[in-house]
């Protein structure tokens, strides 16, 4: 068994097992640490009360915290109406589960309003409110989501 485990580990190629060792590394260290070093603008407690009093700041969080998810569920039920099923494991809860996930992925958000705004505080405001509203779409992405697996846990249908 020893031998068969050592020519199974062979098997795999020096590249491949290096990138699986990296992997968590690359993915939970440098690419978040590069994420928020990217957008250039310093978050500061006066940063954050300008996202939630500025008409930018605040339509970009109700925009990637109410409108994404909501979005992708009236998308979800146009489908549906539509004709089309829904995978095999995957229900409505499901759905509402992973729509404020949705709110996540500030990276092209940023590029844009990189492109929609050219006067310097509209732009910062902009980019706080993209890296506010992807924490807050992630904190209830999981929580929606531990609320669903409590629900299916105690045998309430998922």
């Amino acid at each position: 068994m020893h031998q068969v485990s050592r020519l199974a580990e062979e098997a795999v190629s020096p590249l491949a097992r290096m990138e699986a060792k990296l992997h968590p590394w690359s993915a939970y260290g440098v690419l978040p640490a590069f994420a928020l070093a990217n957008p250039g603008v310093a978050v500061s407690l006066g940063a954050l009360a300008g996202v939630v009093t500025g008409p930018v700041g605040l339509g970009i969080v109700l925009g990637l915290i109410v409108g994404k998810p909501l979005g992708m569920l009236l998308a979800s039920v146009a489908v549906k109406l539509a004709g089309a099923r829904l995978p095999e494991g995957v229900n409505w809860s499901a759905l509402a589960a992973l729509g404020p996930l949705a709110g996540i992925g500030f990276t092209v958000a940023i590029f844009i309003s990189g492109l929609a705004f050219s006067e310097p505080a509209l732009l910062a405001e902009a980019k706080v409110a993209i890296l506010v509203a992807s924490v807050g779409a992630s904190g209830l992405g999981a929580a929606a989501f531990l609320v669903r697996h409590r629900s299916t846990a105690r045998g309430a249908a998922p």
